[in-house]
């Protein structure tokens, strides 16, 4: 493939590295930015089967941004930036780490011939992660994680060591789970697959170069005689045009279908306070839920001073909403809560806002619920939103996905703090 000298209406510099299936390239006017040019070309075993497949850039293009759009909005940190083109798209510039991390849900293909015994769609709980070293030369080997600590790669300026191992791990299973929660809501199961990391000029850690039909195993309803990923290619005896045309088909599907993979929103998390002046704690809860991608609307209305009005007010959302979370702030006698556990079977989340020196009176007619009702009670404005996200998030993937996210930064934060921190002081 000949170079190019613009993509997108931007000028590109110098080519940066060439692959089999696309090319990266240096943006001279836009510093710490590349662009992956896709190729209109297949290949299977490392480079030993490889074909023109015309269009098969475009829809490769197009199923990298669909896929890495996707882990954006989870708020998963990726090297994807945006399409510049049918055949290209714009990322953050990374050095990558030679290594490719490959999540299995189920025991298939390579997995079956390097472990023999195991039997074919053996479910792994939780998914498998392996690791194997870029090297066409030996067939990308599979390596240890103690393999990859001990090289001790040196990625602009990052070294990889035990720290950046573990948050790439996580990361590789989360990625998968997330994908694969996707997946779900298309009746398709995804089976395995492998991602890369680079590391930018701000030393940060990016799940990077592509994930499309080249990156994974697809099977529609779980039924591996339905594949339609680029296991049909590698699994031909020999290759046809018409053996082409039903890759390509089944690639355009995939790119098809994942334009369907719309989280619902048709949720909704209302926060009712007794009294407006507890506006600032609902506020609170709000921009928590918010955060995590919740709907929400604050009402103000009192159990003990307007039953019927609160009642009513519950009947009207529940007559137009079947994923629906009430949160409940009143402090002093929480009637609030318990009485609309009692009238609703939607949950019902009890956050009082309370005061340091009533923290007792104020919390315990929360907790001191009579017999038959199941309102929980929560302290602090961002539990009672994470108590939502987790009771919508079992239907919607997109919150579910953003909670995952959440769990990870909150144990990468940690490693990083730690290696911060860590270190013989002496006297």
């Amino acid at each position: 493939m000949a170079t190019v000298t613009e993509v997108g209406g931007i000028k590109t510099g110098k080519l940066l590295i060439e692959g089999k299936t696309k090319q990266v390239y240096d943006v001279p006017s836009m510093p710490g930015f590349s662009i992956l040019l896709n190729k209109d070309r297949i290949t299977a075993h490392n480079g030993v089967r490889a074909h023109d497949l015309e269009g098969k850039a475009k829809i490769s293009n197009q199923t990298n941004a669909k896929v890495f759009t996707l882990l954006n909005q989870a708020g998963l940190k990726t090297a994807f930036v945006r399409m510049i083109s049918d055949n290209a798209f714009l990322a953050h510039k990374c050095e990558m780490v030679p290594i490719e991390w490959v999540t299995r849900r189920l025991a298939t293909g390579s997995y079956l011939k390097r472990n023999p015994g195991v039997k074919e769609g053996f479910r792994f709980a939780p998914a498998k992660v392996e690791t194997f070293f870029k090297d066409d030369a030996n067939d990308d080997p599979q390596w240890s994680e103690e393999q990859i600590v001990c090289s001790a790669f040196k990625v602009n300026g990052v070294t990889i060591g035990q720290d950046e191992v573990d948050i790439m791990r996580q990361t590789t299973a989360l990625v998968f789970e997330v994908l694969e929660r996707a997946w779900a809501t298309r009746d398709c199961a995804l089976i395995d697959m492998k991602i890369e990391f680079g590391v930018d000029a701000d030393g940060r850690l990016l799940v990077a170069d592509v994930i499309d039909s080249d990156s994974w195993r697809l099977w529609p309803s779980g039924d591996k005689r339905l594949m339609v990923d680029k296991q049909v290619y590698r699994n031909l005896a020999s290759v046809t045009a018409a053996d082409l045309d039903t890759v390509k088909r089944n690639f355009t599907w995939v790119s098809d279908q994942l334009d369907a993979m719309v989280a619902t929103n048709n949720h909704l998390v209302v926060v009712l306070m007794g009294s407006a002046s507890d506006k600032e704690h609902c506020e609170k809860i709000a921009k928590h839920c918010n955060a995590l991608g919740l709907n929400t609307e604050l009402r103000v209305t009192s159990a003990h001073k307007g039953t019927q009005t609160t009642l009513h007010m519950v009947s009207e959302y529940e007559s137009v909403l079947s994923e629906l979370v009430f949160i409940t702030v009143a402090g002093r006698s929480n009637g609030l809560g318990p009485v609309l556990s009692g009238n609703t079977n939607y949950p019902v989340i009890n956050c009082p806002p309370v005061k340091p020196d009533n923290v007792s009176q104020d919390v315990w007619s929360s907790l001191n619920l009579p017999s038959g009702l199941g309102c929980v009670t929560v302290l602090y404005p961002e539990a009672a939103a994470l108590h939502a996200a987790q009771i919508i998030g079992m239907k919607n993937f997109m919150i579910w996905s953003k909670l995952r996210v959440k769990q990870l930064d909150n144990y990468s934060s940690l490693i990083m703090a730690d290696k911060k921190m860590r270190g013989v002081r002496q006297n």
